[in-house]
């Protein structure tokens, strides 16, 4: 059993997350790869495939979401996801408990006391098959049957108890607009059906490995996930990190040279390899998460965070340096910023 350093760690990270060249292949596939792509900002996914892909184009995403062939969907950490339609289905079963552990001890946990929320979401699964719209207006058409509860209380009861597509036009390029559900078993015409929780990890690690048992539960939301590695483990490779953590990985994954160079990528808001982990710092340091839960772009130099980055109306990108870099990056950082105003641009 080896030791991995922070840079291999960080290596075989970046080399997964086809952020160390530019991949020839495809949104779909890529989409299915990374298993999914955060997406609570609209147009986040574009530039997280953009900075991943060549020649990608905005078309080829939209085409994928109006054809139904990848969704917007509540999934992991109980964050909105970009996945492909498979993936909605077989992933959103094991992330239900979790929901509704938020439920009983979220913000809105008090106001919901007392509720059947079974009968509130079976209530609302009517309303938003027959009719998609926001959770907050499914809620007032809620209210006249349960008229002591607020209707943004009842929409948020069904955020979590249903698993509800966001429609397009939401989460399109050119034009996008509320976000208008319906139940995911409507819009696809298929029921759900988990996929085993071995595949579960075995994709999480193809993604994000190599990783400790806590790195696949802070990705998936999920607990109790110690048995499955034990039952994979004659499956799989073990290695040690510097703090002397177990990590898992398969057999055939690529664990890059530590000292293999990096291209400077710049990355969107809440971007997969910034939140997979329970820890960090095989990308960004503890004392920089404060970029990530504040939703700020960031810029990867060698493989790790140093910069965020802002785009105006002009489609003009500002840089703001969390370190000094020597100029040769700099200009490296420029010339990717340039790439991606061309980009926006055409």
């Amino acid at each position: 059993m080896g030791i991995l350093s922070q840079h291999a760690l960080n290596r075989a990270l970046i080399e997964r997350q086809m952020l160390r060249e530019r991949a020839d292949l495809g949104a779909f596939a890529t989409i299915e790869r990374l298993v999914g792509i955060q997406a609570q900002e609209p147009k986040s996914p574009y530039i997280g495939l953009w900075t991943r892909l060549q020649n990608f184009q905005p078309q080829e995403l939209e085409d994928l979401l109006v054809s139904r062939h990848v969704v917007r969907i509540l999934l992991m950490r109980g964050t909105i996801h970009l996945v492909s339609a498979q993936d909605a289905l077989t992933l959103r079963p094991h992330m239900q408990l979790r929901l509704d552990r938020e439920l009983q001890s979220g913000p809105f946990a008090k106001r919901l006391e007392g509720l059947d929320l079974d009968e509130v979401a079976e209530a609302g699964r009517k309303i938003l098959d027959e009719a998609p719209q926001g959770t907050a207006d499914a809620g007032k058409l809620l209210q006249p049957r349960w008229p002591d509860r607020e209707h943004t209380v009842l929409g948020n009861a069904l955020r979590n108890k249903l698993a509800l597509v966001q429609l397009p036009p939401r989460g399109l390029w050119h034009r996008s607009g509320r976000a208008i559900c319906t139940t995911l078993e409507t819009w696809l015409d298929q029921e759900q059906h988990a996929m085993p929780r071995e595949r579960l990890v075995l994709r999480y690690l193809k993604a994000f490995g190599p990783a400790t048992v806590m790195d696949a539960q802070q990705w998936s939301g999920l607990t109790k996930l110690a048995e499955v590695f034990e039952a994979l483990r004659p499956q799989l490779v073990t290695f040690r990190n510097e703090a002397g953590k177990e990590l898992f990985d398969l057999p055939d994954a690529p664990r890059p040279d530590p000292e293999t160079p990096l291209p400077v990528r710049l990355l969107p808001e809440f971007d997969n390899i910034l939140l997979a982990h329970a820890d960090r710092r095989r990308v960004i340091a503890d004392d920089r998460l404060g970029v990530v839960v504040g939703g700020k772009p960031t810029v990867l130099v060698d493989g790790y965070v140093v910069a965020t980055w802002t785009i105006s109306k002009d489609k003009t990108i500002t840089v703001d340096y969390i370190d000094e870099l020597p100029r040769s990056r700099k200009k490296a950082v420029a010339e990717e910023c340039d790439r991606l105003q061309d980009w926006l641009r055409t």
